[in-house]
């Protein structure tokens, strides 16, 4: 398995891993992370999250929002997540939190497709418009505690 930084034995598998070996705050390197599959790139963000003390609602919906975000990003340009990503770091976010912003993006898609909204194919293009359109100042004011409920579903 590919080290992401951390103190993982070669040939460890995700199990062995100590969290160590995934930081949101440097982006893994492409191919190694691709090479990984599903299930052991989802243990590499819930043990980088529980060393760092982070307890989210819940730890594996987490924890798969930052796998696919690492994915489209890791996929290359095909998709604006990457540069979007960038675009927030360069207006002050650290990467992490930049994974988050986009995340959101994602989640209110997700929300949308469960809720019914959305019966077809995921809506890839309304989904990469809503990437491209992400900001510091948006991603900032919807994850203010103080703003009222946000309203799922952004228009597109």
């Amino acid at each position: 398995m590919p080290d992401f930084g951390g103190g993982a034995a070669p040939g460890a598998d995700a199990s062995d891993l100590d969290g160590e070996n995934y930081n949101p705050a440097e982006a893994p390197d492409p191919k190694e992370w691709l090479a990984l599959d599903e299930q052991e790139r989802q243990i590499l963000v819930e043990n980088f999250h529980r060393r760092a003390g982070v307890r989210p609602p819940n730890e594996t919906v987490h924890a798969i929002f930052h796998v696919i975000v690492e994915n489209q990003i890791a996929e290359g340009d095909d998709l604006p997540v990457r540069r979007a990503v960038e675009r927030l770091i360069d207006g002050g976010l650290d990467r992490h939190e930049a994974l988050h912003a986009v995340g959101s993006v994602l989640s209110d898609f997700m929300y949308d497709i469960l809720q019914g909204k959305e019966t077809k194919a995921f809506p890839q293009d309304a989904y990469n418009a809503a990437v491209e359109r992400l900001t510091v100042e948006s991603w900032r004011q919807q994850a203010k505690p103080e703003a009222p409920a946000k309203k799922r579903g952004k228009p597109r």
